[in-house]
């Protein structure tokens, strides 16, 4: 699921055209806040009188979720659908919406994608279940995904905190300190580009999502949102710093052109001659399975920093359960949402694997002292965790980030295959970007 997450930050302007088209600034489905209020003891009543659930998610631990789920209340019956992995889905719920026939109950969304569904009034507005009350449960980056305006939108299902996973054999055969900070991250990389000119520090061929999490981490707020008033600008301080590292390491040819989730990927990854990943904290499963040869050879160490002494971090990936607003069964689909996300569900999908957006689980003694053997016994999650609490605040993703992301190798991703810079190609990603909203029915600055 992770893998497929990162891959699918590609390639989607068609969802974005589909889910915004001509009704940027409203919807006709009727969600939202203007719902009264549901008391516990409704949904109590609820699951009692029971019912099918549909839901659709691509999450696999959802499964044994359900299972639970209808064991606790056996007068419901959990359908759950795969009806794609987040583009493909994204597909079939819109055009589940328009058709307003076939809407699941509750569907799996991915952060980045949630604002163009609540924009539309695709998605009901989880306040009026009790859902702002659970501010406190989650870690600030997915929480702040979910929300806007005193709405709730979804309840985080998992997040991405990143970190700088890095190869301990190449470093140490090579008499490389592990780098704190970027400035020290680009001397790495030509230090070992210069002993094996087989080995780079990392792979890039370009990528809106992982160019996102490091403009996050470097302070930069290029998106700002008020219902369909966007404003877009690449020009701020953080900006410049992930420019100035990045257009180094360029320029340097210091970054293997090797596309990410690619079998050559995978290779490289396990002979060693891509020696990094400042990636997401979903990360070790694939890790495991997918170079099983790395194994004991990598290590975890928090993301390098873009000031010495700072502890700044960003999120890189992760998805939410949300309720679509011509969905059915409200109470049962919040009972079951909540249960998979805040409640006795959280367990039993870390128990298989998945990295928890929810606080107490995170700062667990269990949790943080786990030890994992791909990392050589390293207990891991000490340094996820801590990058999950240093999340920078404030973050916004476009209402159309899904046809923003599709664009990026147009535009950014021409600084990786021409003369182009990074902050010429992120002018050319914002005056795309403005364009498509302004045609969309968006009041656009920049």
């Amino acid at each position: 699921m992770r893998m497929s997450t990162r891959r699918l930050l590609r390639g989607t302007a068609l969802i974005a055209a589909l889910a915004l088209g001509s009704t940027a600034c409203g919807g006709s489905a009727d969600g939202g806040s203007d719902r009264k209020q549901v008391s516990a003891e409704d949904i109590d009543a609820a699951l009692e009188k029971g019912g099918t659930l549909t839901v659709w998610a691509w999450e696999p631990t959802l499964k044994q979720v359900a299972a639970d789920f209808e064991k606790a209340h056996p007068a419901v019956d959990v359908e759950l659908v795969n009806a794609g992995t987040g583009n493909d889905q994204y597909k079939a719920l819109q055009n589940a919406i328009s058709a307003k026939k076939g809407v699941p109950d509750v569907a799996q969304l991915e952060y980045y994608a949630l604002g163009q569904y609540a924009l539309t009034k695709g998605l009901d507005d989880l306040a009026p279940y009790g859902a702002d009350k659970l501010a406190d449960t989650f870690t600030p980056g997915p929480w702040n995904a979910v929300k806007s305006d005193g709405n709730v939108y979804a309840l985080p299902m998992d997040s991405g905190p990143m970190a700088l996973f890095y190869n301990k054999t190449v470093f140490d055969k090579h008499e490389i300190e592990v780098p704190t900070t970027w400035d020290e991250y680009l001397q790495a990389a030509r230090d070992l580009h210069k002993a094996d000119p087989k080995v780079y520090i990392a792979n890039d061929t370009g990528d809106a999502g992982a160019t996102t999490s490091l403009l996050w981490q470097a302070g930069s707020r290029p998106y700002t949102v008020d219902g369909t008033e966007v404003k877009i600008d690449f020009s701020d301080e953080g900006a410049a710093k992930y420019t100035e590292v990045w257009q180094q390491l360029l320029d340097e040819k210091l970054l293997a052109p090797i596309t990410s989730w690619s079998d050559e990927w995978y290779k490289g990854l396990g002979a060693g001659t891509v020696a990094t990943l400042a990636i997401g904290a979903w990360m070790p499963a694939n890790l495991s399975s997918g170079v099983k040869e790395g194994s004991g050879q990598w290590r975890v160490a928090p993301l390098p920093q873009w000031t010495a002494g700072e502890r700044t971090s960003a999120e890189n990936g992760g998805s939410s359960l949300a309720l679509p607003a011509l969905g059915g069964n409200k109470e049962l689909a919040y009972a079951f949402t909540e249960y998979a996300n805040a409640g006795e569900g959280v367990k039993t999908r870390i128990a298989a694997g998945a990295f928890p957006a929810t606080t107490a689980d995170l700062r667990s003694d269990a949790f943080q002292n786990t030890e994992f053997p791909y990392f050589g016994g390293q207990k891991a999650n000490k340094i996820f965790a801590e990058s999950a609490a240093n999340v920078g605040t404030g973050w916004s993703y476009l209402p159309y980030q899904v046809y923003a992301n599709s664009v990026f190798n147009d535009t950014v991703g021409q600084a990786y295959v021409s003369g182009t810079k990074l902050s010429g190609g992120l002018r050319n990603w914002q005056d795309a970007s403005v364009k498509y909203g302004t045609e969309q029915g968006f009041t656009v600055q920049k």
